[in-house]
Protein backbone atom coordinates (compact mmCIF):
# COMPACT_ATOMS: atom_id res chain seq x y z
CA UNK A 1 0.00 0.00 0.00
CA UNK A 2 1.53 3.57 -1.20
CA UNK A 3 0.46 6.42 1.27
CA UNK A 4 -2.48 7.45 -0.66
CA UNK A 5 -4.15 4.05 -0.41
CA UNK A 6 -2.83 4.10 3.19
CA UNK A 7 -4.71 7.27 3.75
CA UNK A 8 -8.25 6.39 2.22
CA UNK A 9 -8.29 3.10 3.58
CA UNK A 10 -8.11 5.14 7.05
CA UNK A 11 -10.78 7.11 6.13
CA UNK A 12 -12.53 4.57 4.97
CA UNK A 13 -12.46 2.55 8.26
CA UNK A 14 -13.66 5.52 9.96
CA UNK A 15 -16.30 6.36 7.93
CA UNK A 16 -17.36 2.72 8.96
CA UNK A 17 -17.04 3.45 12.71
CA UNK A 18 -19.01 6.04 12.16
CA UNK A 19 -21.93 4.26 10.43
CA UNK A 20 -21.58 1.47 13.44
CA UNK A 21 -21.62 3.83 16.53
CA UNK A 22 -25.17 5.44 17.33
CA UNK A 23 -23.39 7.74 20.08
CA UNK A 24 -19.79 9.08 18.89
CA UNK A 25 -19.32 10.80 22.05
CA UNK A 26 -18.90 7.64 23.94
CA UNK A 27 -16.09 6.47 21.29
CA UNK A 28 -12.15 6.18 23.29
CA UNK A 29 -9.25 5.30 20.47
CA UNK A 30 -6.81 3.03 22.34
CA UNK A 31 -3.50 2.66 20.24
CA UNK A 32 -1.57 -0.61 20.95
CA UNK A 33 2.24 0.69 21.12
CA UNK A 34 4.08 1.09 19.11
CA UNK A 35 2.44 1.00 15.52
CA UNK A 36 -1.41 1.51 16.72
CA UNK A 37 -1.24 4.42 17.99
CA UNK A 38 -0.17 6.66 14.85
CA UNK A 39 -3.10 4.79 13.04
CA UNK A 40 -5.30 5.58 15.86
CA UNK A 41 -4.28 9.33 16.11
CA UNK A 42 -5.22 9.53 12.29
CA UNK A 43 -8.45 7.61 12.70
CA UNK A 44 -9.33 10.85 15.65
CA UNK A 45 -8.53 13.17 13.77
CA UNK A 46 -10.86 11.55 10.40
CA UNK A 47 -13.61 11.82 12.98
CA UNK A 48 -13.21 15.07 14.16
CA UNK A 49 -12.95 16.46 10.97
CA UNK A 50 -15.98 14.08 9.26
CA UNK A 51 -18.52 14.55 12.28
CA UNK A 52 -17.14 17.40 14.55
CA UNK A 53 -16.62 14.77 17.28
CA UNK A 54 -13.10 14.95 19.58
CA UNK A 55 -13.27 11.18 20.88
CA UNK A 56 -10.21 11.01 23.57
CA UNK A 57 -7.06 9.09 22.42
CA UNK A 58 -4.94 6.96 24.86
CA UNK A 59 -1.30 4.50 24.12
CA UNK A 60 -1.41 1.45 26.05
CA UNK A 61 1.73 -0.38 26.40
CA UNK A 62 0.85 -4.56 26.08
CA UNK A 63 4.77 -5.26 26.88
CA UNK A 64 3.59 -6.70 31.10
CA UNK A 65 0.71 -8.77 29.24
CA UNK A 66 2.24 -10.41 26.69
CA UNK A 67 2.26 -14.65 27.48
CA UNK A 68 5.12 -15.30 24.90
CA UNK A 69 7.86 -12.96 26.98
CA UNK A 70 9.50 -14.76 29.51
CA UNK A 71 10.79 -11.83 31.61
CA UNK A 72 9.03 -10.16 34.16
CA UNK A 73 8.08 -6.59 32.86
CA UNK A 74 6.74 -4.39 35.40
CA UNK A 75 3.52 -2.91 34.73
CA UNK A 76 3.49 0.92 33.41
CA UNK A 77 1.60 3.47 35.08
CA UNK A 78 -2.17 4.19 33.68
CA UNK A 79 -1.64 7.26 32.14
CA UNK A 80 -5.09 8.74 32.86
CA UNK A 81 -6.62 5.71 30.68
CA UNK A 82 -10.65 6.04 31.53
CA UNK A 83 -13.10 3.70 29.89
CA UNK A 84 -15.66 3.14 31.87
CA UNK A 85 -19.03 2.72 30.13
CA UNK A 86 -17.20 3.82 26.88
CA UNK A 87 -16.85 2.26 23.79
CA UNK A 88 -13.44 1.38 23.83
CA UNK A 89 -11.83 1.42 19.82
CA UNK A 90 -8.63 -0.97 19.88
CA UNK A 91 -6.26 -0.12 16.93
CA UNK A 92 -2.99 -1.88 15.93
CA UNK A 93 -1.47 -1.89 13.14
CA UNK A 94 -1.44 -5.79 11.80
CA UNK A 95 -3.19 -8.60 13.35
CA UNK A 96 -1.73 -12.35 13.27
CA UNK A 97 -2.24 -14.59 15.68
CA UNK A 98 -4.14 -12.52 17.85
CA UNK A 99 -1.81 -12.21 20.91
CA UNK A 100 -1.61 -8.73 20.73
CA UNK A 101 -4.91 -7.70 21.49
CA UNK A 102 -5.32 -10.44 23.84
CA UNK A 103 -2.49 -9.14 25.73
CA UNK A 104 -3.99 -5.39 25.04
CA UNK A 105 -7.45 -6.63 26.54
CA UNK A 106 -5.91 -7.82 29.12
CA UNK A 107 -4.18 -4.67 29.90
CA UNK A 108 -7.61 -2.85 28.83
CA UNK A 109 -9.49 -4.82 32.27
CA UNK A 110 -7.25 -3.27 34.63
CA UNK A 111 -8.64 0.38 33.89
CA UNK A 112 -11.92 -0.34 34.17
CA UNK A 113 -14.95 -1.85 32.45
CA UNK A 114 -15.23 -0.26 28.77
CA UNK A 115 -19.22 -0.88 27.34
CA UNK A 116 -17.81 -2.46 24.40
CA UNK A 117 -14.34 -3.36 23.11
CA UNK A 118 -14.31 -2.76 18.81
CA UNK A 119 -10.99 -4.06 16.79
CA UNK A 120 -9.84 -1.71 14.42
CA UNK A 121 -6.42 -3.42 12.49
CA UNK A 122 -4.71 -1.50 9.19
CA UNK A 123 -3.99 -5.45 7.93
CA UNK A 124 -5.32 -8.73 8.89
CA UNK A 125 -2.93 -11.13 7.32
CA UNK A 126 -4.39 -14.39 8.52
CA UNK A 127 -2.51 -17.47 10.48
CA UNK A 128 -4.78 -16.95 13.82
CA UNK A 129 -3.96 -18.91 17.10
CA UNK A 130 -6.70 -17.04 18.87
CA UNK A 131 -10.46 -16.57 18.33
CA UNK A 132 -9.90 -12.84 17.79
CA UNK A 133 -11.73 -11.12 14.69
CA UNK A 134 -11.44 -7.38 13.85
CA UNK A 135 -14.63 -5.31 13.66
CA UNK A 136 -12.52 -2.86 11.10
CA UNK A 137 -9.98 -3.96 8.90
CA UNK A 138 -8.33 -1.49 6.79
CA UNK A 139 -7.07 -4.53 3.87
CA UNK A 140 -6.54 -8.57 3.78
CA UNK A 141 -3.38 -9.46 2.94
CA UNK A 142 -2.90 -13.10 2.73
CA UNK A 143 0.28 -14.51 3.78
CA UNK A 144 3.11 -17.30 4.30
CA UNK A 145 3.98 -17.96 8.02
CA UNK A 146 7.33 -17.07 6.45
CA UNK A 147 6.49 -13.33 5.36
CA UNK A 148 6.13 -10.51 7.61
CA UNK A 149 3.83 -7.54 7.13
CA UNK A 150 6.12 -4.14 7.95
CA UNK A 151 3.61 -0.77 8.07
CA UNK A 152 6.07 2.21 7.84
CA UNK A 153 4.10 5.00 9.46
CA UNK A 154 6.36 7.57 8.98
CA UNK A 155 6.56 6.71 5.33
CA UNK A 156 2.75 5.82 4.89
CA UNK A 157 3.43 2.83 3.51
CA UNK A 158 2.99 -1.53 3.88
CA UNK A 159 4.72 -4.01 2.49
CA UNK A 160 5.77 -7.56 2.85
CA UNK A 161 8.89 -9.19 3.54
CA UNK A 162 10.45 -12.23 3.60
CA UNK A 163 11.60 -13.47 7.51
Amino acid sequence: MNKEQLSRTIKRMTHEIIERNQNLNDIVFVGILKKGYPIAEMLKDHLKRFQDVDAPLFKIDIQAYRDDVEQTIKQPPSQGLDIKDKVVILVDDVLYTGRSVRAAMDALSDHGRPKEIQLAILIDRGHRELPIRADYIGKNIPTSKLEKVLVDMEHMNVYIEDK
